[in-house]
């Protein structure tokens, strides 16, 4: 059988019902309640989640206005998966069992903890944990999130959902969100980066006017 000519018109996948399935996933995230940070209880399961601020650190003052109005602004979303997720060493009956969404969650207050100029009161959260089959829909419902809400911990400021890469294991340099929100000791093994946080605290203003906020 010998190969055809390209055509690139046979090679495009297109199917409504996928999109559908995506905005009704954020129809149901949008809909869930919005509970501290991290959730007092212990909870299995993997899943998508948001971090809303509403408090009154300067540079993100415009996100606890809004915030303390309607929970429409997060500055951060996220997602969980189960273990093996990425090596696809799990199956789709998987994802109800494991913790990862409430460990995300709650790693995420301990780096907001560790931090000099952020008060983890000032946080909330909303997640959907998604089961079975729905496992394997987790990053392109974040991806969608992400794409709509543009949340400032994702674009310019990146860095805050970085783990410790180990001992031995440092590399790069600090991320934009440890220059601003210093604290977290793993951070310490890695070198420094240029920016300083004034110029930082200008993109922040910039980016925030850009996107209407």
């Amino acid at each position: 059988m010998q190969p055809r000519q390209f055509n690139r018109a046979e090679h495009v996948y297109q199917n409504e019902a996928f999109t559908e399935m995506i905005k009704d996933a954020i129809r149901f995230f949008n809909g869930t309640p919005v509970i501290e940070l991290p959730p007092s209880e212990r909870f299995a399961g993997a899943g998508i989640y948001a971090l809303y601020y509403t408090g009154n650190y300067k540079p993100y003052a415009k996100y606890g206005e809004l915030n303390r109005l309607a929970y429409n602004h997060p500055i951060y979303v996220g997602k969980a998966v189960p273990k093996g997720w990425r090596q696809s060493g799990h199956s789709s009956g998987m994802g109800g069992n494991s913790s990862e969404l409430h460990t995300r969650l709650r790693d995420h207050f301990k780096s907001i903890t560790a931090t000099k100029n952020l008060d983890a009161a000032d946080f909330v959260c909303r997640f959907t944990i998604m089961e079975g089959i729905a496992t394997d829909m987790i990053a392109a419902v974040e991806a969608a999130l992400i794409k709509h809400n543009r949340p400032l911990w994702n674009t310019i400021i990146d860095g805050f959902g970085n783990h410790d890469p180990g001992a031995g294991r440092a590399a790069g340099q600090k991320s934009k969100w440890d220059v601003l929100h210093s604290g977290r000791k793993w951070v310490e093994r890695i070198a420094d980066n240029p920016i300083s946080p004034k110029e930082l605290l200008r993109e922040i203003e910039a980016y925030l006017k850009g996107v209407g906020l």
